[in-house]
Order: C-alpha cells, then structure tokens, then sequence
C-alpha cells in the first residue's frame, strides 16, 4: 500500500531490522569525511580546543555525535585525545605532532594553554605557599557521547557513552556528520493544481501522486522551494552573517572513493517523478525540526552539521533522493535494504537552528572548514625533500589524505553549517 515518504523512510531506516539499526552500519555501504580519512577527526579536534577556550575551559566539556554509526567519529578522538601526538592542543594530519608550515599538517598556534600533561606534573612544589592546583587538561575534561538508534557496538571504548537519545545540557560540541540528510522527510510534486505528496509502495518504490500538502508544508515549500515561476528574491532569514551564497549548491557529482570501493555519498540520481511536468520537491520541515530540537539541547558551545546539500537559489528541479548499498548507489526502494537518502536544504535547517540559539551562525562548503582549521591539502616544499626526505614523504602522505576530503567535486562540496550557542562566532570560525 502507498505512503508518503517519510513514513516510509522513517520505517526502512530506523524501524525494527532498518538499514541503520541492523547490520554492521553505514560504513559498509558508502564512504563519509569520518570514513575517507583521519585528517577530518584531527580538524574536529582543533574544533573542541577552540570551541573549549571560548567556553572558558568548562570542568566538563562534551563531544555528542549524533547519528554516530558505529563511533568511528569519536573512536579516532578519543585515540587523538589519547595520543602522546597531542601536542600544543593540534595534532598532523596523519596522527603524528604537527610541525609548524609543513603543509597539509594542522599547525600549532601560540598561546594555545591546552596539553594533555597530567595536572600533577605541572602543580608547583607543596612548599610553594603560592600553590595552586592547576586547570584539569582537556583530556581529563572531556566527555565522548554518541547517540545513535543501533545497538553500542561491543569493542567501543567504554570512555566513549551510547545512547539513542540526545542529552540535555549540552556544554561543548555537538556534531552532527550526514545525520540531517537521514531524517525521514516527505516529497511533493508540483502540479497544475498545487503542491501534492509523493506516495510509495515499501516494497517496489513504486510512486504515486497523492493529497494536497497540508498547510504547514505549504509555508515551507513557498517559504524554502517556490515554483520556478515565482521570482526569486533574497534569502528570507536575516540572521546569518556568514552564510554562503552563489553559485555553490553543494549538488556535485558522485565518484568513488579513492582507496576503497565504496561511494562517497555526494550526488543522488534523480529518479523520474511519476509525470515529467512535475516538478518534484523535497520538503525539509522535518530537518528542520529535528536540527532545532538538537541545538535545543546545547546550554552553551557550538553544533556543526556536516552534510550535502543546497540553497534555496540552487534547488535541484528534481529533487536528489536515492539509495545506496553495498557500496553502490541504487534506486531509493524503502524497503529496509539500502539507504534512502536526500540533499539538505542547509539555509533552512540553519534558518530553524538559529531561532533556537538566537546566535548568528555560518554555512561555509568543507573544503573552506577545513582550511579554517589549518588542513589544507597543499603539497609540501619540494625543498623539503633535500633536507629532509623522510618528512617530506610524511607531508606528500598527510597532503594527500586531506586532499579527499577537501576536493570541491567530492567531500569538499559537501556544507559545514557552524551554529555557536551562547558563545561569540568569531573565534571559533577564524583560522
């Protein structure tokens, strides 16, 4: 029997045996930042020692990834936080101590207070009467939650806290890495008569036109995704300061990933909508729902979703839900083998964020993020070779995992919406 596409969603992905709940998780059917290299782990954490100084070094500072997989998100930061590599509050690329103009390494900065040195170690003598304890390093402040629907995988380290749900009284970073393009959603097509639902069949994927969209849809298609003919005008939400505009849609071209034969999850096909003069609409009031009540949960610090997607001048015509399995991209079928999967409509999701945070926020493409946090992708000097070639193929390797991830046609395509809670924007955008 049909349905509309978020209920059908909602049952294939996170309903009893859904593709996200069974199995060995998303990892096995597509590549993501998390997945491509540790390079994005390692500018995730020169995040947390930013967003952890504009806290003013909180005596608990939490990490939540919320739709986290299988962890591999906060398993790679709790081994950097970890890793005797720390050093200065960054780490290289590849995992090693960063090392200042090497390119492609994420470099320390001066003035930086945070180390992992044991607090013990920098206690000044018992017989000093000026003896104060000193600040707790990050590594002992900092709490890893991951918040996922699927069972808490057996070999995950027991620092690292699982649940379903996203806490309440959030201070420090939430991060949210290809959640938001999982939050069901429903598809309309629109006709001679108006905006009408797409219905599915589960188990074929076969679509149907069905009723009108009820009103509150209707607001959010005339508001988020007019109808070609109507004039366009400027973003309707006036509190974004950095948001990208322009030419860049984040609608790119799907490719494989380099070293594996899984697909980074970049460009849906477009499947034809049930009559080609329709035209096909993905309606994000959901996304936007579920990013707000995320940012909801945050007293104080910052949420970063990373995900493709689209503005409202670049809408796709005809909408970029699909599925991927195995590694493959395929038809988007809800039946509970493959994930189903649509762009985010990003100024909207940040347009709903920042009612919540009453903060200013920033939609800026990965690659821009990432260099913002000192991963550039450059190829080292080639001087360096000369003086000293053992580093020189170090950087060339750390260079080249950054350059994956940081590839405009690929995962640097995809958008980094920065959402700051309670805190200044500045300091934690700036490089």
């Amino acid at each position: 029997m049909p349905i509309r596409w978020r209920d059908a969603m909602n049952q294939a992905l996170y309903g009893p045996g859904g593709f996200f709940v069974a199995g060995g998780g998303p990892a096995d059917h597509f590549r993501t930042s998390v997945h491509a290299s540790p390079a994005f782990a390692t500018a995730l954490l020169r995040l947390v020692t930013q967003v952890d100084a504009a806290l003013g070094h909180p005596p608990r500072f939490d990490v939540v990834d919320v739709g986290a997989g299988r962890g591999e998100l906060l398993r790679a930061l709790h081994g950097l936080v970890g890793s005797s590599a720390f050093v200065g509050g960054a780490v290289g690329v590849s995992g090693e101590p960063a090392h200042s103009g090497r390119s492609g390494l994420i470099p320390p900065w001066s003035g930086s207070p945070e180390t992992l040195t044991s607090t013990a170690s920098v206690r000044r003598s018992p017989d000093d009467p000026s003896s104060v304890a000193a600040r707790p390093s990050l590594a002992e402040r900092i709490r890893f939650t991951a918040v996922e629907y699927a069972d808490r995988p057996e070999d995950l380290p027991e620092e690292i806290n699982w649940t379903a749900e996203i806490p309440d009284g959030i201070t420090g970073l939430l991060i949210a890495t290809e959640w938001l393009d999982n939050v069901p959603l429903d598809v309309a097509v629109h006709s001679k008569d108006g905006w009408r639902y797409v219905l599915v069949d589960p188990e074929s994927g076969v679509e149907t036109i069905g009723e009108p969209v009820t009103r509150d849809d209707l607001d959010w298609l005339t508001t988020w995704w007019p109808h070609p003919a109507s004039s366009s005008h400027a973003d309707p939400d006036l509190t974004s300061t950095d948001a990208t505009s322009g030419s860049e849609s984040g609608f790119r071209a799907a490719r494989p990933a380099e070293g594996s034969s899984l697909t980074a999850r970049s460009r849906p096909g477009c499947p034809e909508t049930p009559n080609s003069d329709y035209r096909r609409a993905e309606i994000g009031r959901s996304r936007d729902q579920a990013w707000a009540g995320a940012i909801s949960k945050i007293s104080r610090g910052m949420a970063v979703a990373v995900d493709y997607g689209h503005l409202r001048e670049g809408r796709p015509v005809d909408g970029t839900l699909t599925g991927y399995r195995g590694g493959r991209q395929v038809p988007p079928v809800p039946d509970g083998t493959s994930d189903v999967t649509a762009h985010v409509a990003m100024d909207s999701v940040a347009s709903a964020g920042a009612a919540v945070a009453r903060c200013a926020y920033s939609v800026v493409p990965q690659r821009e993020a990432l260099r913002a946090l000192g991963a550039d992708g450059g190829r080292p000097p080639l001087s360096l070779a000369g003086s000293d070639p053992a580093g020189y193929v170090r950087a060339l390797a750390a260079a080249s995992a950054v350059a994956e991830l940081t590839d405009p046609a690929g995962l640097g395509g995809h958008w980094w919406l920065r959402q700051p809670v309670g805190i200044p924007l500045g300091p934690v955008v700036a490089r």
